[in-house]
């Protein structure tokens, strides 16, 4: 089984850490690929697009070489790509659905992302000082001790791969607007969240489980970068809930 990986807002494959690693070693038999949205990561050099479905086209367009039926397992705003996708696919091309700390307008906005948040984030996203800017978005994100080797990394992600100004501000807009179609795309997918989550409420996947009837796993404490934080939480509940395993 192929697995796409998705980040969230100006994050790119770098920031998953070892994630994908620990993913390899709990599936061995499942394959799984990072892909950048348009305008981070390998892409950095682009701008991105101001919708979810033009962004979710974009990212289409990188995975023609994968076979198919793809698996998705997206954080955040990649998640409404990931929803966006899972309502568009073409029969087969999809088989399971993971959507990590994500909403959709199907919320209010004061949940897809809390009032305190919203200043926050824009502060951050203009901050030029690029350390200290990576280090304050882990303290948001993350509700664990950040170690200094972590902020060292995320900022020579930065520095080697710049998301630019318009970039942020297209996929924030982007996010605000997101809207799904209200059919039901799949069967069954698997909603994890975060009760310690700064930024998005978990109510926003509540509201996904309630409408569709979908499962949801919460985490206690852990912050809004879920995979971050615990990992391994989020591996353990991907093997009660995927089939065969």
């Amino acid at each position: 089984m192929h697995w796409i990986l998705l980040r969230g807002l100006t994050r790119e494959q770098g920031h998953w850490g070892d994630f994908p690693a620990q993913l390899r070693s709990a599936f061995p038999e499942h394959r799984f690929h990072t892909v950048d949205l348009p305008g981070t990561g390998t892409l950095f050099r682009e701008d991105s697009p101001d919708t979810i479905p033009e962004i979710r086209r974009r990212v289409c367009e990188q995975v023609n070489h994968i076979p198919r039926p793809f698996s998705l397992l997206a954080l955040s705003m990649g998640g409404m790509v990931a929803l966006d996708w899972a309502q568009h696919a073409e029969p087969g091309e999809l088989q399971h659905l993971v959507l990590v700390n994500t909403s959709s307008g199907f919320s209010p906005f004061w949940k897809r992302m809390r009032p305190l948040a919203w200043p926050r984030v824009t502060q951050l996203l203009a901050r030029r000082e690029l350390f200290h800017r990576e280090r304050d978005i882990l303290r948001l994100t993350s509700n664990r001790e950040i170690p200094l080797s972590l902020c060292k990394a995320w900022y020579s992600i930065q520095r080697q791969r710049p998301v630019n100004y318009r970039t942020a501000f297209n996929q924030l807009r982007a996010a605000a607007r997101f809207q799904p179609l209200p059919q039901r795309p799949m069967a069954d997918a698997l909603l994890l969240a975060s009760k310690g989550d700064r930024i998005v409420h978990w109510h926003c996947s509540a509201e996904l489980e309630r409408r569709w009837c979908w499962t949801l796993r919460l985490h206690p404490d852990a912050g809004h970068d879920l995979p971050l934080d615990e990992p391994g939480w989020i591996i353990q509940q991907m093997e009660h809930w995927l089939p065969g395993q």
